[in-house]
């Protein structure tokens, strides 16, 4: 968990070397040759993360803000952002294209040895953001590994956690009122949570739960595709796992796309929530002093929808929090007043183009810190790797 603003650098040394600590375990379960591939056709090679998540601790805080001199420009540029192409426009480079992994791995090494020198004189705030957008690539990494093949990568062997059986999801009504979203000048957080506002939600039903895969099933039999993470063997659906196939968990929360999730509800004759139903529907649920959840690396995949009951929020929604993000029908857009940092003036901005939307609570793979109820996560709407699913609404 990321401390308050106003600690001690010496404290966000040592969470800074935590988050060091969670990336490069990711990449120690690749096996040799693997930091070539591209699991994921719509990004990089997994050799630019090595070198990324240094680059933008370097350009950002070292050099961007301490006018550090760069002791490997090129590497500067080569590493500065990741890609997100429109459909059809994927990068079409070759592992011969990159630098090696030791030239890489030297370069890692050397800005976390200049970073942790002048840590101490850092702007606070950058050192946060530098935090933060690491652990965003240890969990947007995941989903990268995720669709490595199973002998390209070292397994780890999760816990099983048992649920109560779900049924179809009951609705929960949510009655009339405000939502704040947002932050307030002072807080930390990323240029898209700002400013603070209140936002009246009229009445609504909700499911308490999130929409399970055995729900889903019945909308493929019905002639839907079948999600990414779904696969058939001999008549039989199996769920890809991180590091296993296993027959399809029918009590597991389904990982869709916006698109999926949308044509689902449709097809339920309901909707999806939006951003204010979500802040109304969470009220209560977990933030990031919470109790248990499947978030903060706690498992590899999904956990029943019923598991950790002593998370739902005051109106008895499960998991709004934990277990898969949770899919709107809300773009992602600014909130009036919005104002992007005007060292990374592209973090929210160049995505306002209605063709990603906004998701909230956290997956397993999500770090405590972005459990504060104002972070807004987003996507492509046909984009399949995230860990996200939904749940529906009723006006």
């Amino acid at each position: 968990m990321i401390a308050s603003p106003g600690v001690a650098p010496s404290v966000l040394k040592r969470e800074l070397e935590a988050a060091r600590s969670q990336s490069d375990e990711l990449f120690d379960l690749l096996e040799p040759g693997a930091i070539y591939d591209r699991p994921v056709s719509q990004r990089h090679r997994l050799i630019f993360y090595i070198g990324h998540l240094e680059a933008f601790d370097w350009n950002v805080v070292c050099r961007g803000a301490l006018h550090l001199p760069s002791f490997h420009p090129e590497f500067d540029k080569l590493f500065e952002a990741g890609i997100d192409p429109e459909p059809g426009k994927e990068p079409a480079d070759t592992p011969v294209d990159w630098p090696s992994h030791n030239e890489v791995a030297r370069y890692r090494q050397e800005i976390r040895r200049q970073f942790d020198n002048v840590i101490a004189d850092a702007p606070e705030q950058r050192v946060r953001v530098a935090l933060e957008h690491r652990l965003m690539h240890v969990e947007t990494l995941a989903y990268l590994l995720h669709n490595l093949p199973y002998d390209r990568k070292s397994a780890v062997r999760g816990v099983t956690i048992a649920g109560q059986p779900a049924g179809d999801s009951a609705m929960i009504r949510i009655p009339a009122g405000s939502a704040s979203l947002g932050l307030d000048p002072g807080q930390f957080g990323w240029d898209n949570e700002f400013p603070r506002h209140t936002v009246n939600v009229p009445a609504f039903s909700v499911s308490k739960y999130k929409i399970t895969n055995g729900e889903y099933r019945r909308f493929v039999e019905a002639g839907a595709a079948a999600p990414h993470f779904w696969t058939k063997r001999e008549g039989s659906w199996f769920y890809r796992g991180m590091f296993e196939m296993i027959p399809l968990p029918v009590d597991w929360p389904v990982w869709v796309t916006q698109h999926e999730a949308e044509a689902y509800a449709k097809w339920a004759g309901k909707s999806l929530m939006t951003e204010p139903q979500f802040h109304r529907s969470a009220e209560g649920a977990p933030e990031q002093d919470g109790p248990p959840g499947n978030y903060d690396f706690r498992h590899w995949d999904p956990v029943p929808v019923t598991a950790y009951p002593e998370g739902d929020s005051i109106y008895g929604a499960s998991q709004l929090v934990g277990n898969g993000w949770e899919w709107t029908s809300t773009p992602f857009g600014p909130f009036e007043g919005f104002q992007p940092f005007d060292y990374y003036l592209g973090y929210s901005r160049n995505f306002f183009d209605n063709a990603h939307f906004v998701m909230k609570g956290a997956s397993p793979r999500t770090a405590a810190c972005f459990l504060r109820r104002s972070f807004r996560n987003w996507f492509r709407a046909d984009y399949p790797y995230v860990y996200a699913g939904f749940r529906l609404v009723e006006n």
